[in-house]
């Protein structure tokens, strides 16, 4: 519950009013004004509610993250002088920021990157905001491709930036107070993003790191990442005979005797538990007429992602999902409402085209999607 305050005749800021409050302690790292969240140096001139944000809360891990990445920015922009910045935002289990590297990053150079930013959390460098018109930040990132776009793109008189040391960041915010408040963080890996999420822009290096508030939950977080690495299923696949990737066939995975004997147990449940529940089993094919997915709204919405061929000089497409098959089977007759629910499944194999690095062995790798990070987030300008 939040603590009211009455109006101020005098400016002041969040911290004053926090320690007037009895609210202020080590683990405070932001508050919400009457719902909004602010850091704690912003200046309140009318009373209102407050509530304290900890470190140890979800906002407050979120924050703490962010500015984390906004610390990993700073330590590359001192080791890779003329480094441009995309976007870094926080996300689950961590953060990660998009760098046109003034050089190369690799994996081997995170323990360099991470030292730095020891080093710029132990000088405790104070975390400031300044607002400024568009004109002006304009002006002020006007040596930067990134940030100029972000501005252009975005719709408000104004904008903040955040400024650390020799760094300054297009960012909402809130931020910590000062890079004291960072401690307990890890580098952990290094991708390629295409700017803003379309492969007509620039590859940027993506690098993905962690912070938590204690170091006993960074231990905890990086022992349980040392266990999945054991339990991979692409080092498990290849280690018991199950299934191979290979360059001659990228995302389409060979399976060996071994794992189609484990793949078709798992079919044979899958109907098993169907016919339970009363489905019968279907199979439509694996190419239809163009004509049907434009039908279906497919080909507006997943045309790029699509795989096209011609068949008489007459245009169709592999299918990227079973709906529209399933639907012209139940065309076939007309229905009554007494036939429903009519239940029907298919064992679909379809086909789609993921961008690099969504593909994780058999699976979708669970990723924060670039073309959604980069329409908005809570922290960053466009991240």
């Amino acid at each position: 519950m939040g603590k009211s305050f009455a109006e101020r005749h005098n400016k002041t800021t969040l911290h004053d009013i926090l320690k007037e409050l009895g609210l202020d302690n080590k683990k405070v790292i932001a508050a919400e004004l009457n719902g909004e969240a602010f850091d704690l140096s912003h200046t309140v001139t009318s009373g209102g509610e407050i509530d304290a944000i900890t470190s140890d809360s979800p906002k407050g891990l979120e924050i703490i993250r962010h500015s984390t990445a906004h610390l990993m920015a700073q330590a590359i922009l001192r080791l890779y002088p003329g480094s441009h910045f995309g976007v870094g935002p926080a996300i689950k289990d961590g953060f990660y920021y998009d760098v046109d590297v003034a050089g190369t990053i690799t994996e081997d150079d995170l323990p360099k990157i991470e030292a730095e930013m020891r080093k710029i959390s132990g000088a405790g460098e104070k975390v400031t905001r300044e607002d400024m018109t568009k004109d002006d930040a304009l002006k002020f990132f006007a040596d930067d491709p990134y940030k100029t776009e972000l501005i252009n793109d975005i719709d408000s008189p104004t904008v903040s930036v955040y400024k650390q040391g020799e760094y300054a960041d297009l960012c909402r915010g809130p931020h910590v107070e000062n890079t004291a408040k960072l401690h307990n963080f890890k580098l952990l890996s290094i991708a390629g993003a295409y700017w803003r999420g379309s492969e007509k822009n620039k590859m940027l290096t993506r690098i993905y790191g962690t912070a938590f508030a204690t170091p006993d939950e960074l231990k905890a977080y990086i022992k349980q990442l040392e266990e999945a690495k054991l339990r991979d299923h692409r080092k498990l696949g290849r280690e018991l005979d199950l299934f191979s990737l290979h360059e001659e066939g990228p995302g389409f995975p060979f399976f060996h005797p071994k794992g189609m004997a484990i793949m078709n147990t798992l079919i044979d449940f899958w109907r098993r538990e169907h016919v339970k529940r009363g489905y019968t089993e279907i199979k439509t094919p694996q190419i239809l007429d163009r004509e049907l997915w434009i039908r279906s709204g497919h080909w507006d919405h997943y045309r790029e992602n699509m795989y096209l061929t011609e068949i008489d000089e007459k245009p169709y497409a592999i299918k990227p999902m079973n709906c529209p098959g399933s639907l012209l089977v139940y065309k076939t007759q007309l229905r009554s409402y007494r036939d429903l629910p009519m239940r029907l499944a298919e064992l679909g194999l379809v086909h789609r085209h993921e961008r690099s690095g969504v593909l994780h062995g058999l699976m979708l790798a669970h990723v924060h999607r670039a073309d959604e990070n980069q329409r908005g987030s809570s922290a960053d300008y466009g991240a």
